[in-house]
């Protein structure tokens, strides 16, 4: 059958106008893809040779990639948060320091991290100034228990129980009275006014008088007794000896050192 010659006109203009279109819309493509290509190239560029607008950008896109999170998460990350944070690994301190602050841990029920800090900040510390890190956490542990946001009655604040306000000045060089509840801090400047009691009292013994602030009493209460047994079970501790299962009895008088016990050490001020 022969085909009309009006359906062959019709099939040829068909065919003609979808190969301008797939062509048209071929070179479009290509055109915007060589236009997106160009674009991009030059937005680079002016990013190398201008700097602020990059810096302009990755700050528009991370504030927008933070409400994306915010949105998706109902919380505002913060990833320096971490910097903040008091708490090493305990496994990476030296096994002394990690032997005491597994001890700590596990009797003052705190957690280990935090703890592990604090110990090896004791201990550069009390190297620095020339005072036995044992000692420093022992002081810590009958002051606050280890609580780094302890208060008293009298206005004695953090692990070490430093009177803030009457140590206003050492404050000063970390910023002011609010760093008295930074445990390292706290440590740093409790340490400082240990540090000056000892040197002031002449012994370990009767600047933790001074400390507690008894120094003009009859008595410390036991305060210096307690400090210096946990002191002792600390050093024991440090050094990997075993602890009596039963705590000594209560001398009347000052006892001699025990076999194993902390030297006992009097700091002279630098």
């Amino acid at each position: 059958m022969k085909v009309p010659d009006k359906l062959l006109s019709t099939a040829r203009a068909t065919k003609t106008f979808v190969g301008d279109v797939a062509e048209g819309f071929f070179q479009t493509t290509h055109n915007g893809f060589a236009l997106l290509g160009l674009t991009v190239a030059i937005g680079v560029a002016t990013l190398a040779y201008k700097p602020e607008l990059r810096h302009e950008g990755e700050e528009r896109l991370t504030a927008w990639l933070t409400e994306r999170k915010v949105a998706a998460m109902g919380i505002t990350p913060e990833l320096g948060a971490i910097e903040r944070a008091t708490a090493a690994n305990p496994s990476d301190l030296p096994r002394e320091q990690a032997n005491v602050a597994l001890w700590i841990a596990r009797k003052y029920r705190v957690a280990p991290e935090p703890l592990a800090a604090l110990v090896s900040e004791a201990y550069e510390v009390g190297r620095a100034d020339r005072i036995e890190p044992t000692l420093i956490l022992a002081v810590m542990a009958v002051e606050s228990s280890f609580n780094p946001f302890a208060q008293s009655p009298v206005g004695a604040q953090g692990l070490m129980q430093v009177m803030t306000e009457v140590h206003s000045d050492k404050y000063e060089h970390f910023g002011g009275l609010y760093a008295a509840f930074d445990p390292k801090t706290n440590l740093r400047v409790g340490v400082k006014v240990l540090q000056e009691c000892i040197a002031r009292a002449g012994s370990v013994e009767g600047g933790l008088k001074y400390y507690v602030g008894a120094a003009n009493l009859p008595t410390d209460g036991g305060y210096a007794e307690k400090v210096m047994a946990e002191h002792a079970r600390l050093y024991q501790v440090a050094k990997g000896k075993p602890l009596p299962s039963q705590p000594p009895l209560r001398a009347t008088t000052t006892p001699a050192p025990a076999p194993g016990s902390p030297p006992v050490k009097v700091a002279a001020l630098s």
